[in-house]
């Protein structure tokens, strides 16, 4: 789980139909709160891009709330329930997404 998260991460450190402005960049806004150092305008761009492309709006609510509480990725990464399982499914694919697109904008 730890080299998963931390790849999505890693990423957003590194490196669809939008419903309306403001649900648009959720996971931007969360990157550039995000108090790490690479987490540049272009690279949170070039994550909310990925994740408009493949993560629903409430999937990026839920992974938007990782940049403030990472530990949440590792309760809802080791939860019993399916839709959790369903998502971390989903947010595995979109950090490999991430890591490939965004990576060379560190």
């Amino acid at each position: 789980m730890k080299t998963l998260f931390s790849a999505a991460v890693a990423a957003a450190i590194l490196c669809t139909t939008i419903p309306s402005a403001a649900d648009a960049s959720t996971m931007s806004r969360a990157c550039q709160k995000s108090d790490r150092a690479g987490a540049t305008r272009k690279v949170c761009r070039c994550i909310q891009k990925v994740a408009n492309q493949n993560l629903s709006k409430s999937d990026q609510k839920l992974a938007a709330s990782f940049f403030e509480d990472p530990h949440k990725a590792q309760k809802i990464r080791q939860s019993d329930n399916r839709s959790h399982e369903k998502f971390w499914l989903r947010y595995k694919d979109f950090g490999t997404v991430v890591s490939a697109s965004c990576g060379h904008l560190r």
